[in-house]
């Protein structure tokens, strides 16, 4: 990535202490996600046979350390993502891993409710078994943070049914500490906030969405997402698939073992064809563009129901603290890899994001990094914005536009017998 600075190696240093979330629970009061929940997270979608042909063969366990090494401490999964979970758990579960990372220096991130593409199962009865098979393959014996998965495939009851199962396990068993949803429709997303918190009287802990704040599509940012939701009480809203699952990039949609998945339209498609053009014009490939937009932007647009966790620093076994760079909320962003060299430039690029912020400035130079990492990082920020216009003007009527989701006419194809496998 020639637009981004490259960071030296620090490879064969011993890691300095790695200290604890500081997660609490007192007289019935835990600690807000917001203070604890870091504004970067690594999505293990990836993991699965919808964007790659083997998941098996990647190198997940080396994935995961360097995410860690570079200062990410959570990770998003799913039962839905095939090999996912157990792929992250064994992962973690790695001696080496172990040894620099203890559980509470990470949160895990997972999801109960969607079992395959046509199949969800909201029962209270599913939760409890698809919790216990969550907690057996990460590993682990607690869940930070469970959403129930794509809510729009089930109705308002279901997702009352689960959230209270969710709670209750919560509550009697403290194997889950935070409960949320998540899902496409932005209308959806915020009529079940507003259900959950009417007919509960408490607010969800989290809602994400995916693919609504992108070069293409940023209605997550208006009214109708991130405002909304913070009226109905959600303390965190993170934005996931920056890149469209897959769209905006310029080999087109990811084709694993699955086939074509995507459910974007060929006009779309097209639209993003020509996008990438423009940005192959001025010297940038259209993901980069995308990921860098999304996430720079998302620090502000999503800092309503942002966080203050500590945010990662980009630099193997630094330390960052969220005050170090302006001790305000920032949004959250969910990002997904598959190989090493697509998390190195990714980290790179949050890394000259934060630079950006106020009091990276001084960070950076306090780091011995170069005394100019502010100024590029806000030069870089116009420079993009200008392509992201761009893309926008070529993109016309599939600018903001969103793909039905589920398809007209869906039916669940779930056997409610169905026991866990």
């Amino acid at each position: 990535m020639a637009s981004t600075q490259t960071e030296h190696s620090t490879t064969g240093t011993l890691p300095p202490p790695q200290t604890p979330i500081p997660f609490t629970f007192a007289n019935g009061q835990r600690t807000p996600l917001s203070s604890i929940l870091p504004p970067l997270v690594f999505g293990t979608a990836t993991f699965n046979h919808q964007y790659n042909n083997d998941p098996f063969a990647l190198d997940t366990v080396g994935l995961v350390n360097s995410a860690l090494t570079h200062g990410i401490r959570a990770f998003d999964t799913s039962p839905y993502y095939g090999p996912s979970e157990q792929l992250l758990g064994d992962a973690l579960a790695t001696p080496s891993v172990k040894e620099a990372f203890p559980r509470n220096s990470y949160m895990i991130l997972t999801k109960v409710g969607r079992v395959g593409g046509a199949e969800f199962d909201y029962s209270k009865e599913w939760v409890r078994q698809s919790i216990k098979r969550s907690l057996e393959r990460l590993h682990t014996d607690y869940l930070d943070l469970v959403y129930c998965h794509d809510v729009e495939f089930v109705s308002p009851a279901e997702v009352l049914e689960a959230v209270r199962e969710l709670r209750r396990i919560r509550d009697e068993e403290g194997t889950i500490r935070y409960v949320g949803i998540s899902g496409f429709p932005i209308d959806v997303l915020g009529d079940m906030a507003e259900m959950i918190l009417r007919e509960t009287g408490e607010p969800l802990n989290a809602v994400q969405s995916y693919a609504n704040f992108t070069l293409q599509n940023q209605t997550l940012a208006g009214p109708r997402g991130v405002q909304r939701l913070r009226n109905a009480g959600v303390d965190v809203v993170p934005n996931a698939s920056i890149l469209g699952m897959g769209l905006l990039r310029r080999q087109g949609v990811p084709v694993g073992a699955l086939g074509d998945f995507h459910p974007a339209p060929s006009d779309l498609r097209a639209a993003v064809r020509k996008a990438s053009d423009l940005c192959d014009a001025h010297g940038e490939r259209i993901e980069v563009i995308a990921i860098r937009f999304a996430l720079e932007a998302w620090i502000k647009a999503g800092a309503l129901c942002g966080s203050k966790g500590d945010p990662a620093s980009g630099v193997t076994w630094k330390h960052e603290s969220i005050d170090e760079v302006g001790g305000t909320k920032i949004g959250v962003s969910v990002i997904g890899v598959s190989r090493a060299l697509e998390l190195e430039k990714t980290m790179l690029v949050w890394r000259s994001i934060v630079d950006g912020l106020e009091g990276g400035e001084d960070t950076a130079v306090q780091a011995g990094r170069w005394h100019r990492a502010w100024e590029w990082s806000r030069n870089r920020r116009l420079a993009v914005q200008i392509l992201a216009e761009g893309v926008q003007d070529i993109l016309g009527e599939w600018f903001d536009f969103a793909w039905p989701s589920p398809d007209p006419g869906f039916v669940n194809q779930r056997k409610k017998d169905t026991t866990v496998a």
